[in-house]
């Protein structure tokens, strides 16, 4: 597998994270050779938020995990996941294939089948070999390790090229607090709520209910503000689990807030980077819009445009596609007020090519590897920022045999 163009250049050192343990083993799901499927056992006391997918069509281990959050901190839990089969559209069997999951952890582990959080991601529509994932999780529980993330990352891929992690630390009272994170994430990127699957620790203490609150705020600024092919999963899972173990409680801390917002944040990015086919990571800026939804509908029409993004991928400075899909948004817009730059050249203005526009510089902008593509409607104060990547015949070579 070829790597992407705009990976990190190496995974980052990831902190251990008192509280939580980490195995992964392979379990034949779809893949050969390869690790996929992970567990991690968190100590009792741990809060859990989350959000997920709001599709029509979530998957199993999407319903039950919606079912468990908020539930009794006081026991122990852990998280279960697989590569290689979504476990959605599976009817019965996908219920089924849960319960045993779940039941089978709690056995071997003695966590209660209330505090087992599950997630499947792969192909859709077939049956769980569930079988499978249930004969490794005595293996699993005797390989648990501290400093086993990275290993998990690269349990939970798919498409991924390269395995997705991130971690920050900070410092209240004087005391350190650590947050370490992972995810997956290529394709079927265009999050309603989270996106693909992302697992989030930190060592911090705080209420479910306050850390809850954090998770669904930075969430809309992170997670949802970023679009490969504008496709929503049926599995899209995000869960943050605060062990407490460092006893600093960050309840109401700002600070705290806002490193979990980095990590979502810097894996957020990197799903992008690793979109399917991707050469190019593109920020898409509006400003000026009559309200801050307005602002991201413009955006994600920008963002999610094939036309924009073909060209973007050509190298093409063809703004005139990003006029297009400000006028297809359905967002309030006025023709003769909008400007249009690329990174810091301005390329239209007042609804008219800029007088001192020059194609030459723009085409050379175009090269680059992270552009930005910024948008003034002139008409208010309302602004947004996506992030997504251009689209190559790579993605079409990538999802015309997904299955096989």
């Amino acid at each position: 597998m070829t790597i992407s163009p705009l990976a990190p250049a190496s995974f980052p050192d990831l902190p251990v994270i008192d509280g939580v343990t980490f195995a992964a083993a392979q379990a034949g799901v779809k893949y050969k050779n390869r690790t996929d499927v992970m567990l991690a056992l968190l100590d009792a006391g741990t809060a859990i938020a989350g959000v997920f997918t709001r599709s029509a069509t979530r998957s199993a281990p999407v319903l039950d995990c919606q079912t468990k959050l908020g539930g009794d901190p006081t026991g122990p839990a852990a998280i279960l996941v697989n590569s290689g089969n979504s476990n959605a559209f599976t009817g019965g069997a996908g219920v089924a294939s849960v319960a045993a999951v779940t039941s089978a952890v709690s056995s071997e582990t003695g966590v209660p089948e209330t505090r087992v959080f599950t997630a499947s991601t792969g192909v859709i529509g077939e049956p769980l070999p569930h079988d499978r994932i249930v004969a490794k999780i005595a293996e699993l529980k005797a390989g648990q390790s501290a400093d086993g993330l990275a290993d998990a990352a690269k349990a939970i891929m798919t498409t991924d090229t390269f395995p997705k992690g991130s971690a920050t630390e900070i410092e209240v009272g004087g005391e350190k607090v650590r947050i370490a994170g992972i995810a997956k994430g290529s394709g079927m990127i265009a999050p309603d709520m989270a996106t693909m699957l992302v697992y989030i620790f930190t060592d911090a203490k705080i209420d479910q209910s306050a850390l809850q609150a954090i998770v669904s705020e930075r969430n809309d600024q992170t997670f949802n503000c970023i679009t490969v092919d504008s496709d929503t999963s049926t599995s899209d899972s995000l869960i943050v689990a605060a062990t407490g173990k460092s006893g600093v409680d960050v309840t109401g801390n700002a600070d705290f807030a806002e490193a979990v917002h980095s990590v979502m944040l810097d894996l957020a990015h990197q799903v992008v980077r690793d979109g399917e086919g991707a050469t190019k990571f593109v920020t898409v800026s509006v400003e000026g819009a009559q309200t801050d939804a307005d602002a991201r509908r413009v955006a994600l029409s920008i963002a999610n445009s094939p036309l924009v993004k073909t060209a973007v991928a050509g190298e093409d400075a063809n703004w005139g596609r990003v006029v297009m899909a400000i006028g297809k948004s359905g967002a309030v817009a006025d023709r003769d007020r909008i400007s249009i730059r690329f990174g810091d050249i301005t390329v239209a203005q007042n609804g008219w090519r800029a007088p001192d526009y020059s194609e030459e510089a723009t085409s050379a902008y175009m090269k680059n590897a992270e552009l930005e593509i910024g948008v003034d409607l002139g008409i208010g104060a309302g602004s947004s920022t996506v992030w997504t990547c251009d689209l190559t015949h790579g993605y079409i070579s990538i999802n015309a045999d997904y299955r096989s």
